[in-house]
């Protein structure tokens, strides 16, 4: 009982902490841009702190994506992944963050339909590529990596290395299947959907 106890706790605390961690450093940024610009005007405008926080953060997007580029904020990020209390901190928040880039990243895979987790069971999957070189233990075949969301939650879920034949390409966009994990199947796509494409 007690043990159930703690682990509900500890659960809630791990949603707690990220979200309000979160809450705190965007509000400090709001007051303090807000505070920033309203000192150097005769007649401050309410929420100008909130439109600049706005403004930079599209400016460090976009320095991010295209001047700085890819490298340079992989290498940045192993940087700040070593130092140690801001390690889980920063970790944490992108986690979070790399929740937004989920439509993005499924938006462009291939579903397919396949056994799982055995003969006699089907899930639906997304094709994410061929697996690595290390992992091909079977020559006469190819073996693909497929993320298989679970349901209600699909941000979690497995990461199957499937042989190629055993993949069954659908007629469903990633969208359609996406809406089917969040809704636990309650969402059905349009006619024709197990067809293949």
């Amino acid at each position: 009982m007690i043990k159930a106890f703690w682990r509900l706790c500890l659960a809630g605390l791990f949603v707690l902490v990220p979200a309000w961690a979160t809450f705190l450093i965007l509000s400090t940024l709001f007051r303090t841009l807000d505070n920033l610009v309203g000192r150097h005007m005769s007649d401050p405008i309410p929420g100008l702190g909130l439109l600049l926080l706005l403004l930079i953060l599209m400016v460090v997007g976009l320095v991010a994506n295209q001047v700085i580029g890819q490298r340079l904020m992989i290498r940045l990020e192993r940087r700040i992944e070593q130092i140690p209390l801001v390690q889980s901190i920063y970790l944490t928040l992108k986690g979070m963050t790399d929740v937004l880039n989920y439509r993005s990243r499924f938006g462009r895979s291939t579903v397919v339909a396949f056994p799982f987790p055995r003969d006699g069971f089907w899930a639906l999957g997304f094709v994410m590529g061929a697996a690595p070189g290390m992992i091909q233990v079977a020559p006469s075949t190819t073996l693909c990596m497929v993320f298989v969301p679970t349901a209600i939650h699909p941000f979690t879920g497995f990461l199957a290395f499937v042989p190629e034949q055993d993949l069954h390409p659908i007629n469903l966009p990633p969208e359609e299947a996406m809406k089917m994990e969040f809704s636990a199947g309650l969402y059905k796509p349009r006619a024709g959907w197990l067809e293949a494409p």
